[in-house]
């Protein structure tokens, strides 16, 4: 064909669009999916505000505590350590009603942490105030309820399963108090690992829709509306990204809240670790071809079932687990009593196991302690903190100069308030290898690294 009938081509092509437009004012449909998907949504998405109290010294310019800037820092040796004032701090957040006839609603558990003065408003500035029923720092999700005489409107729950890098996604929050703001982009990433102050966070959607303060609770959605996430606004460093909790990592500690008011962790009794590239060689196998088995915890499901050390997983119920992050994703997606389907590799030999997941004994806790920490603990009623009242001479604790009568006020990130506050940190904490433990002898505290005894 010639240039010019190239030409001739287009221009027909061009008229045949322009001229029914011109003549019969055709336009084009704008109710997009995104339009159909906010609007089926839209109401369902609060605003969530909390308010709560800060001590701070006051300054003659009137800044307000953690004496950030250079006023701060020179006027807070004017003052004596108990001068401090109450101040009424402000946040705003976002949620998004999960159970219409109950009145669940699921957010962000940093939004709500500071405090239990919290304040729902709805889309058409109903207001109610909010009770909590549960929250998971280590998940960063908390469920809360309100009162209504009415049915309230709620998001239908999808699946984070089959996720594509690509996809439409559209968020929905209050951005520094916009209220219902919408934002659209695509999934940028999966199973992200997110670096924050105190802890990690693993297995998050990555995507480039807008996601800032304010939007943090509120949520993520894919092109027909579903809830695939809970939109979370804790990388302060995040510019033109944003991150969110997959809803199936969110739907079994939702259940858990609801139920229980905490998290009951499953328990397989399987403590992993990724293959690196010797221990690959070791094993013949290729790098990240699975996971490796390092201990099994006696009494444990997995040690029922037969699993031993030295054990490779390569798949968990048909999906590969090729790190730790796939591993212990798959595990938190499970409750007490489900049955999982592990494809191990054992003696170059491919074997299947079913494990019946149990909740963790609490009976056991107390005998962690003394294994991994050689120690006994007893409340202390005056003060915060748990007291060593017995210590095994020969553990790392008493090697390093913990002694009786010593108070254990926190351990890693959890903060020691009883008995109960101290079994919990030692189950959680009982697959890793060291933890940080603050202890005060008199009026002295003392940060020290402990190695857990195996």
């Amino acid at each position: 064909m010639t240039k010019k009938k190239y030409f001739l081509t287009g221009f027909f092509s061009f008229l045949a669009i322009l001229i029914p437009y011109i003549c019969f004012g055709q336009s084009y449909e704008r109710k997009t999916p995104v339009v159909n998907a906010v609007k089926k949504v839209s109401l369902a998405v609060v605003n969530i505000s909390v308010e709560y109290s800060v001590k701070a010294r006051p300054n003659p310019f009137g800044g307000l505590g953690g004496f950030d800037s250079f006023f701060d820092n020179f006027f807070k040796d004017f003052f004596e350590p108990g001068f401090e004032k109450n101040f009424k701090r402000s946040s705003v957040g976002s949620g998004v009603i999960i159970d219409g006839k109950r009145g669940y609603i699921l957010t962000n558990a940093h939004v709500i942490s500071k405090t239990s003065n919290i304040t729902v408003t709805l889309k058409d500035n109903y207001e109610f105030k909010a009770r909590v029923i549960g929250m998971d720092p280590d998940s960063d999700i908390a469920v809360l309820h309100i009162e209504s005489k009415k049915i309230l409107p709620s998001i239908k729950m999808g699946t984070s399963d089959n996720l594509m890098i690509g996809e439409t996604v559209i968020a929905i929050g209050n951005p520094f108090g916009f209220s219902h703001t919408v934002t659209t982009g695509v999934i940028s990433a999966l199973k992200r690992s997110i670096k924050t102050n105190d802890r990690v966070f693993n297995n998050f959607i990555q995507t480039d829709a807008s996601i800032n303060p304010g939007n943090s609770g509120g949520p993520l959605l894919n092109i027909n509306g579903e809830l695939i996430g809970i939109n979370t606004a804790i990388y302060a460093k995040a510019q033109g990204i944003g991150f969110a909790i997959p809803i199936n990592t969110a739907k079994r500690i939702i259940s858990d809240l609801i139920l229980h008011g905490e998290v009951i962790p499953a328990w397989t009794g399987i403590i992993v670790q990724d293959i690196d590239a010797e221990t690959a060689k070791y094993f013949g196998i290729p790098k990240n071809s699975g996971v490796l088995i390092k201990a099994v915890e006696k009494k444990s499901p997995a040690f029922e079932a037969g699993i031993k050390e030295g054990d490779i997983i390569k798949k968990i119920d048909g999906n590969s687990a090729s790190s730790i992050i796939d591993y212990t994703s798959f595990i938190k997606e499970h409750s007490a009593g489900d049955i999982i389907k592990l494809e191990i590799l054992r003696n170059k030999k491919i074997k299947t196991v079913s494990i019946k997941i149990k909740a963790f004994p609490k009976n056991f806790a107390q005998e962690l302690s003394l294994s991994l920490f050689g120690i006994r603990i007893a409340d202390r009623n005056e003060i915060k903190g748990v007291e060593i009242m017995k210590i095994n001479p020969n553990s790392y604790l008493a090697k390093i100069g913990a002694r009786q009568g010593d108070i254990i006020r926190q351990i890693d990130e959890n903060t020691i308030d009883n008995k109960k506050n101290f079994y919990k940190a030692v189950v959680k904490y009982r697959t890793k290898d060291t933890v940080v433990v603050l202890i005060q002898r008199d009026r002295q505290f003392y940060y020290v690294t402990v190695r857990l005894s195996r």
